[in-house]
């Protein structure tokens, strides 16, 4: 049996299917995260959303934009609400080069122990690659990780 993932998107990521697919990165992106949002729908994965994410996606100035991540994100069967913990944690990640979204982002994703925390950030990714070990939560491209994922399930099967 697959294992149920926790997955824990971004804003970024949860704008790439929205966003322009004569790119071939962002297509192949978008792909990926139509794929994670169907097996979440599917009740194979367990999306999980925020009220960081509700906070930074009310900010999203393309009010179709917004409503269609908004409409993305209603699938999440779990919602974080931020606490005073988790806002002191975020002031610890953005010491380490964290934007204050990003960090609060990581921190929710940290205090749910999601299984992984997808964004198509490529400064977030770095930054996070470079301080894998201060952080309580993987993060990854969801592209890589879904493959990386068929790849190990592939070989299970």
């Amino acid at each position: 049996m697959e294992q149920q993932y926790r997955i824990y998107m971004d804003v970024c990521c949860l704008n790439r299917p929205f966003d322009d697919w004569t790119q071939p990165r962002i297509r192949l992106e978008a792909e990926a995260i139509l794929e994670i949002v169907s097996r979440c729908q599917a009740n194979q994965w367990q999306l999980v959303s925020s009220t960081a994410l509700e906070s930074e996606i009310a900010k999203t100035p393309d009010l179709l934009k917004q409503q269609r991540v908004i409409n993305s994100l209603a699938i999440a069967r779990t919602k974080i609400i931020v606490t005073e913990a988790m806002l002191e944690r975020a002031k610890e990640i953005v010491v380490l080069g964290f934007k204050p979204f990003d960090a609060l982002h990581i921190s929710c994703a940290e205090s749910m122990n999601v299984d992984i925390f997808l964004t198509t950030d490529d400064r977030l990714l770095r930054k996070a690659f470079v301080n894998q070990a201060s952080l309580n939560v993987a993060v990854a491209n969801p592209l890589q990780w879904l493959m990386e994922i068929f790849q190990v399930e592939g070989e299970t099967e």
